[in-house]
């Protein structure tokens, strides 16, 4: 019983942790899951070149998906998930919902029932198939047993599995809308060396800047991603500490720039040729600058 999936990681339109709305953008760096299940009684968890990594939440992932779709009597007990990622960890990119998403769709996979939407096109889903939402779900739950997040992380969570751009409401696990971004646009990441836990980010300063988080939500409903990316970006700079120094830089080449998520890296989107001078600026600084395609197709099984 082996399965295995990707998912994309994820730029921030609006941080939930001021007033419990999110918004993400899926981008094309992906994390990768390899799950085999067994009768062992215990779930194990690698990620390819971080042998001291915390599995945790993909171990919980595995567990949660065998309980709720293992079958009529034949429920595997134990196995191991091996994650692989171009998604750096404690970077504001998402790499948990990534992992997590990954890991509940290879989990399905090897039960034979992964959704519909993330089988290869002439691929037949089973019946018992949940969708992807409820799949996306299942992963939030998970990093929540294993502590790893602070708000559920449902708007990271559901760009990663759905891809495109979602607003969410993270109180109520729900999601609000789903577009995607104009075509033409690319993603420019800026990642320094240093990294940051979000489950380490200092809440009661964020929601201090809960009214700045409304505006956005409302911006972000209303369409406007890059405006309400860089009123955010500009907000949970002060709230959690970041100069703002490369968000300016960003501009007003970029159509928007945001800190991601608790950082520490920076993302900016627009028109790749718009994007040019950004990169120039933005390698200038230690640290990796990356341009990424917009993800539209969230989660998928790997064949």
């Amino acid at each position: 019983m082996e399965g295995r999936a990707a998912a994309p990681g994820a730029g921030t339109v609006l941080n939930a942790l001021a007033n419990g709305s999110g918004s993400a953008f899926a981008i094309d760096a992906r994390t990768t899951a390899t799950v085999e299940l067994d009768d062992s009684g215990t779930v194990t968890g690698t990620v390819t070149g971080a042998p001291d990594a915390d599995t945790r939440l993909v171990e919980r992932c595995v567990e949660l998906v065998c309980e709720r779709f293992g079958g009529d009597g034949t429920v595997p007990t134990g196995g191991h998930v091996r994650t692989e990622s171009e998604v750096p960890m404690a970077a504001g990119l998402k790499s948990s919902s990534a992992a997590a998403n990954a890991s509940v769709l290879a989990t399905l996979d090897a039960l034979d029932r992964a959704p519909a939407d993330a089988l290869p096109a002439d691929e037949p889903a089973s019946p018992d198939a949940p969708p992807r939402g409820a799949a996306c779900r299942l992963g939030v739950e998970a990093a929540r047993d294993a502590g790893v997040t602070v708000t559920g992380a449902f708007d990271d969570a559901s760009a990663s599995m759905l891809g495109g751009v979602t607003v969410t409401d993270n109180t109520e696990d729900a999601l609000l809308s789903r577009e995607t971004l104009p075509a033409s646009w690319r993603a420019l990441v800026w990642t320094p060396g240093e990294r940051a836990l979000s489950a380490d980010a200092d809440v009661s300063r964020c929601e201090r800047i809960a009214p700045v988080a409304d505006l956005v939500r409302d911006l972000a409903l209303d369409g406007d991603y890059a405006r309400a990316m860089t009123i955010n970006g500009f907000a949970f700079c002060a709230a959690l500490g970041f100069q703002a120094d490369p968000a300016v830089e960003a501009l007003p080449d970029a159509a928007g720039a945001s800190l991601s998520g608790t950082g520490p890296s920076f993302v900016a989107v627009g028109d790749e040729t718009a994007l040019g001078p950004v990169a120039e600026r933005w390698s200038e600084r230690e640290g990796t600058t990356r341009q990424l395609t917009l993800n539209t197709t969230g989660g998928t099984v790997v064949r």
